[in-house]
């Protein structure tokens, strides 16, 4: 009869021992984040479907998208062979104008600077033809205002400044400009410029340590003068001081897959984070001023299979969210149901 009880419980003990060994891990935030994101998922975001009116405008593979949220235009870059590069349309869905430049070989990343007085559009280029390994600037209209980088020519130089596949740009409301380079060449960096295109400060080691990258792939900057940074070949997400550059902190627990973006929410409480392998996007807590702590995640996004969510960004104005999806070729619209 002893023997048949323990034979019995033995899978009980186990179990039991095997909840307080998950208790007890010395990563608890990485439990309260499977937690939420398993158990306790809040929906924060609802599909437009309606945008845009015409989908099919879409012919190419779409990488990034843009918002201008003052007049509320919607710029989104797409690739491919005989299709433009570039699609405009307002935030209520209807189609504006394509960008029929051959100046843009492979966008990759796409931002709009100083949406309220002189916008202008900033895109990367990853090609490798001619036009290629340089970030771009342009009128809302598409036309070419400047080039950075040296067209054609991949480097690591920073005077003049090189990129090899840079893959997204920011531009701060002051001026100041942070770029992330590059999207698996020889570069894996980030760098700070003045508003005068000067190099203000750099991290350009690849590695796996503090402040160290590979595959750095997106960029934002927040209301606390703290630039994130999507290190999608590590899994994780890292934080510097804008103004010296100092290594803040990194995020890890919360991504199994790699994170392609990172933006923030108007109110700058949530973090906004596709991830391509998985197709979701994932919300996370955003830390206050002070030390950024552990990351938490507060709900996702799943999309279908195959929809492979590449870049994102959001409306300052609505809230609203824009991905770009190379699976699928398509850009989508989110309405926030959050308060």
């Amino acid at each position: 009869m002893t023997k048949k009880i323990t034979k019995f419980m033995m899978p009980v003990i186990f179990f039991l021992l095997l909840v307080v060994a998950i208790y007890f891990s010395s990563d608890q935030q990485f439990c309260d984040a499977a937690r939420d994101h398993g158990l306790n998922p809040k929906p924060f975001y609802k599909l437009d479907v309606s945008w845009p009116n015409l989908p099919e405008l879409f012919t190419g593979q779409v990488f990034a998208v843009a918002v201008n949220p003052v007049n509320g235009v919607i710029y989104v870059a797409q690739r491919g062979d005989n299709v433009p590069k570039v699609l405009v349309f307002t935030r209520e869905g209807y189609f504006l104008q394509a960008w029929n430049t051959s100046s843009i070989e492979m966008p990759h990343g796409i931002f709009i600077a100083n949406a309220s007085s002189n916008p202008s559009i900033w895109i990367t280029d990853v090609g490798n033809g001619k036009y290629g390994h340089t970030i771009k600037q342009y009128t809302p209209s598409g036309e070419l205002i400047q080039v950075l980088g040296s067209a054609g020519k991949a480097g690591t130089d920073v005077n003049p400044l090189q990129f090899d596949q840079p893959a997204e740009i920011f531009v701060h409301s002051s001026g100041e400009v942070y770029i992330v380079d590059g999207d698996g060449g020889l570069n894996n960096r980030l760098i700070k410029l003045s508003k005068d295109l000067e190099v203000v400060w750099m991290h350009g080691e690849k590695g796996t340590g503090p402040a160290q990258f590979y595959i750095p792939h997106s960029v934002a900057v927040d209301s606390f003068e703290r630039v994130w940074v999507a290190d999608r070949g590590n899994k994780r997400i890292q934080a510097f001081n804008a103004v010296t550059g100092d290594w803040l902190g990194s995020w890890s627990s919360c991504f199994d897959n790699a994170p392609y973006s990172v933006r923030l929410t108007p109110d700058q409480k949530y973090f906004i984070v596709a991830q391509l392998n998985i197709n979701q996007i994932t919300i996370l807590e955003a830390p206050p001023v002070g030390a950024i702590g552990y990351c938490k995640i507060v709900s996702v996004i799943q999309l279908g299979e195959d929809v492979k969510p590449h870049l994102v960004d959001l409306d300052l104005k609505t809230g609203d969210l824009y991905v770009a999806e190379i699976g699928a070729q398509q850009a989508q619209k989110f309405i926030p149901i959050y308060t």
